[in-house]
């Protein structure tokens, strides 16, 4: 190997492990802090300026976004998110563009570009809690005034939230997942009410994600765990104050039609949806296996549109679902999405199908809302649980070779025996339910909930009286 790419590789690695350690999560701390109480302070001696506790109903709620960008899973957990709260939203975003403004919330939403609060620094540009440990690539302090603008936010939010999805084990990056936690941990220490909104957690999450959010935790961060071995594993990990909740999208109302009626005509009749992912296409050759998928789609009389859901330069799967479909060839009963859609055309699609067969979670999440069986390629140990959740296990499938066969046999199940089904219908409003904990204590939008909560109500669930092993779902 080149030894110029040797030397960037152990650099990366090393910045990797500075920025995840505990010192630089407590100067990170430590830096929010002090810009909390200047901001306090500074409003504090300007007229007519009222507190925090003073003026909540105008004071606004801080959300920490996921990644965006290409992403329709992470634009409908922040639609969801602004769907189920009331008042003013300011989101905390990595590049203005990376998200669409949320439908109607034009008047109370706005975005904060911090883009190294996450990822950023590393040696140099404050990436060791905003320390000097070096002249740094960014041209000095850039992260350690991101931290600052943070605490200035902080210190006049009524709540903060971050969206926790796949992204606090540390499995994707220990740095983002312990940032994460630690943003969260900062908040509650300034006195604002802090949650990690719907999360996974892996069964073997890295060691440094793991210390976080117990420190997270210990402070009063409210995990809200997405699914029953997610939950199950936290609780093993001593993780404090979990939540058991669903996937923020289960709670989500905004359907678009429109993409349906122009993608599948107004009328009705078997239609499959199917997602390719580049994700899952990294390890395995999918192509064949989805083109056998498709070809049996064909012959049992199935429609079946290709439908993309992440779209980016280092995951494309507009480009995976072309493939496919130009493996299948030249046949008028297959279609090609060649575009991301928003959330609600999604989920208009997903009333509209009978089956759906993805490698992507969240399009899963909505073919459920919807009552459609999903069959779904397990990744990073997150499919298993919510498939556990709403009682359809045998949805979830490896992938790895003969997965076109193994899709369609489960497939040929579903056709078979409505069971699961009925399971999936009979489960949408307990997942609805447990969806909207995740912003318990959080003002509704339009109607008062006829019971008033607080955020003390989000008490930490005790685990099932019989749980399973979670370390024996497969991570």
């Amino acid at each position: 190997m080149n030894p110029s790419r040797l030397v960037r590789r152990a650099r990366a690695r090393a910045e990797e492990i500075v920025a995840a350690s505990a010192i630089a999560a407590r100067r990170d701390r430590a830096r929010i802090a002090r810009a909390v109480q200047r901001a306090q302070a500074g409003a504090a001696g300007a007229p007519g300026v009222s507190n925090r506790s003073d003026a909540a109903g105008s004071a606004p709620h801080l959300l920490l976004a996921s990644a965006g960008a290409g992403n329709i899973g992470d634009q409908a957990m922040l639609d969801a998110f602004v769907e189920r709260v009331d008042g003013p939203v300011v989101v905390v975003i990595r590049r203005i563009g990376d998200f669409a403004m949320p439908p109607g919330a034009d008047d109370r939403v706005s975005f904060v570009p911090l883009g190294e609060l996450i990822y950023g620094g590393g040696f140099g540009g404050g990436g060791f809690g905003g320390g000097r440990l070096g002249g740094g690539r960014l041209g000095g302090d850039v992260r350690g005034a991101e931290l600052e603008a943070f605490g200035a936010l902080l210190a006049t939010a009524r709540s903060c939230s971050v969206i926790g999805a796949d992204v606090m084990d540390g499995r994707y990056s220990p740095r983002g997942s312990v940032r994460r936690a630690t943003l969260a941990e900062a908040a509650v220490r300034a006195g604002v009410p802090s949650r990690i909104l719907g999360f996974s957690w892996n069964a073997h999450p890295h060691r440094r994600a793991r210390a976080a959010l117990r420190r997270a935790g210990a402070a009063g961060v409210v995990s809200l765990v997405r699914d029953p071995v997610s939950a199950a594993r936290a609780r093993i990990d001593d993780i404090p104050g979990v939540v058991d909740t669903a996937d923020l999208v289960f709670a989500a109302r905004d359907v678009d039609p429109g993409a349906a009626t122009r993608l599948l005509g107004p009328e009705d009749g078997p239609v499959v949806l199917v997602n390719a992912s580049a994700l899952v296409g990294r390890d395995h050759d999918q192509v064949g296996e989805y083109r056998r998928i498709v070809n049996a789609l064909r012959a049992g009389g199935d429609r079946v549109l290709l439908v993309p859901h992440v779209s980016r330069p280092s995951s494309d799967d507009v480009a995976a679902c072309r493939a496919v479909f130009e493996a299948v060839g030249d046949d008028p009963g297959v279609g090609l999405v060649d575009r991301l859609l928003t959330p609600a055309e999604i989920r208009g699609l997903a009333a509209r199908a009978r089956l759906v067969v993805t490698g992507r979670m969240h399009l899963a999440i909505m073919a459920l809302r919807a009552g459609v069986p999903a069959i779904t390629l397990a990744t990073q140990g997150k499919v298993e649980g919510l498939m556990r959740l709403v009682g359809v296990p045998e949805l979830c499938v490896e992938p790895g070779p003969d997965l076109g066969e193994r899709v369609l046999a489960v497939a040929r199940r579903l056709e078979s025996d409505p069971a699961a089904r009925t399971r999936i219908r009979v489960a949408h409003d307990r997942l609805r339910t447990l969806a909207q904990r995740n912003t318990i204590g959080l003002p509704l939008p339009a109607a008062p909930v006829a019971a008033p909560v607080t955020f003390a109500d989000l008490a930490p669930t005790a685990p099932p009286s019989s749980p399973t092993d979670p370390r024996a779902v497969p991570a």
